[in-house]
């Protein structure tokens, strides 16, 4: 008995160690971002003037897959830019399968009737998926600079004026600007999102940027100098996560990122479970397919330490979430069994202060950044109302994204699924009856709906036997656990 206790023990508290590691790199991260801020607050950023003769002539490539309602859309903000027309072409890189290639078809003789250099790029085998597209796509682009856009961001007018300017700096090698979120308050599932999204777009970005630590090119909404990605090896399609992969290795050559926290790229996120859930399947076995493939070249190179400690926290963040369901399917039987030994939980407390440093980063990203809003006692009221689901979404997403994770590890491949976007953009909008919604249940929502009855039970046993420790613990995994499982079923078919 008391073997199996401490076995219990020792898998949870290693699951809570690399939790807690994870969390304290996010604080050294808000601290790198506060202590810059406090240098540079208010500093403007550099932009060129339309009628300037020297603006270099920019490819703008458009990577886009059965995207039916939203295409459209992409190529009309794309029009908008203010930018020299005979100074950029566009590439709508439509690897589509069903109707949106003759919605793309028609966009493009129409602006390419008004005399704008814009072409469409059809594939039929997919080969590569995005990244296949992109590098399909380089021996026909003009441009000295790559501008990239997925099919659900409506750029500003000013995009290509604000992010050229960087380049004169000869190490730049990307200009990367902050996800906005044009969807935001759609809904709770969208709300949610935004909340994870804005840490990423500011405190983790703009932190790294200023530790003088890696950080990446997100797939879209950036510039890429072209020699840069030539220098770097091209696109390679190994991973899903490519753009994470092309920026590594461009990193790992000398070039540096620019990040723009400040100037916003509006985008949709996605507004229904499956999609999130698609979309975050991508991103978690992308992130360890990276990992296997990076981190051999990142530590054998001349990074310092500090360097090279976050860029494997960051390259294996994903598997936060494989310990996130480690720690919660162990922490059941420590009800019954830890007490049957003599060990002070309390010990345990020390955890708490890695939950801590992560509600301040939170903290800091969506209430003090002021970059959507002022800071007002509303936003913190709304904050830690949905920090909280926050944390109990994220641990009900931990049985999907582990098995993600896991066979990110272990080389499992599998097809690029796209994220369906649906034009939606405020709660007027809808996505009921459209297509590309999910028509079968995985096996995983049956898995999700186990554990939320697993972890339900849980907490009756604790209050029974009178161990309250974990109550709050299995409490959100009751509610994330069940709450993934109930919409990932409403939202069939929807």
């Amino acid at each position: 008995m008391a073997i199996l206790t401490y076995f219990l023990l020792a898998v949870y508290a290693i699951a809570l160690i690399f939790i807690s590691f994870y969390c304290l790199l996010q604080f050294q991260l808000l601290y790198h971002y506060k202590q810059y801020n406090k240098v540079n607050s208010g500093k403007k950023y550099l932009k060129a003037e339309l009628g300037d003769k020297k603006l270099p002539f920019v490819t703008i490539q458009l990577p886009v897959f059965n995207e039916l309602y939203v295409v459209d859309r992409l190529v009309d903000s794309i029009m908008k830019l203010d930018y020299p027309r005979d100074k950029f072409q566009i590439q709508l890189l439509d690897d589509s399968t069903d109707e949106t290639i003759e919605v793309s078809q028609k966009k493009v003789d129409e602006y390419a009737e008004l005399g704008i250099d814009i072409k469409l790029y059809h594939r039929e085998d997919r080969t590569g998926y995005k990244a296949g597209a992109l590098k399909a796509a380089m021996p026909y682009a003009k441009g000295e600079f790559i501008a990239i856009f997925d099919a659900d961001f409506i750029p500003k007018e000013d995009f290509l004026l604000t992010c050229i300017p960087y380049f004169s700096n000869p190490e730049i090698g990307v200009v990367q600007t902050r996800w906005q979120h044009i969807n935001q308050e759609y809904s709770m599932l969208t709300k949610l999102q935004a909340l994870q999204l804005n840490v990423h777009f500011t405190v983790e970005q703009l932190g790294r940027s200023a530790g003088n630590l890696m950080l990446q090119f997100n797939g879209t909404a950036g510039v890429w100098r072209r020699e840069t990605i030539r220098d770097a090896g091209g696109w390679e399609a190994d991973t899903l996560t490519e753009d994470l992969d092309l920026s590594y290795r461009a990193q790992l050559k000398g070039w540096k990122i620019h990040y723009l926290e400040k100037f916003g790229s509006p985008a949709e996120l996605p507004a229904e479970m499956n999609g999130l859930k698609s979309q975050q399947f991508r991103w978690m076995k992308g992130g360890a397919e990276n990992a296997k493939k990076l981190l051999p070249t990142v530590w054998k190179s001349d990074l310092t330490l500090k360097q090279k400690v976050h860029a494997s926290g960051h390259l294996m963040s994903s598997s936060v979430f494989l310990f996130i369901f480690v720690a919660g399917l162990f922490s059941v039987p420590l009800i019954y069994f830890l007490p049957q030994i003599d060990f002070n939980s309390s010990i345990l407390g020390i955890f708490l202060l890695s939950w801590i440093s992560i509600i301040m980063v939170y903290y800091v990203a969506n209430v003090q950044a002021e970059i959507e809003h002022e800071t007002t006692w509303k936003t913190i009221i709304k904050f830690f109302f949905l920090f909280p689901v926050f944390l109990a979404l994220s641990m009900g997403l931990s049985l999907h994204n582990s098995i993600a994770v896991i066979q990110g590890y272990i080389g499992k491949k599998s097809a690029f699924i796209r994220t369906p976007k649906f034009n939606i953009k405020g709660v007027q909008d809808s996505f009921k009856e459209r297509k590309y919604l999910a028509k079968k249940i995985p096996w995983t929502t049956f898995g999700e709906g186990l554990l939320a009855a697993y972890f339900f039970g849980a907490i009756g046993m604790g209050i029974y036997i009178g161990n309250t420790s974990f109550l709050i613990f299995h409490v959100l995994l009751t509610i994330g656990y069940g709450s993934i499982c109930y919409y990932s079923i409403r939202h069939l078919n929807a």
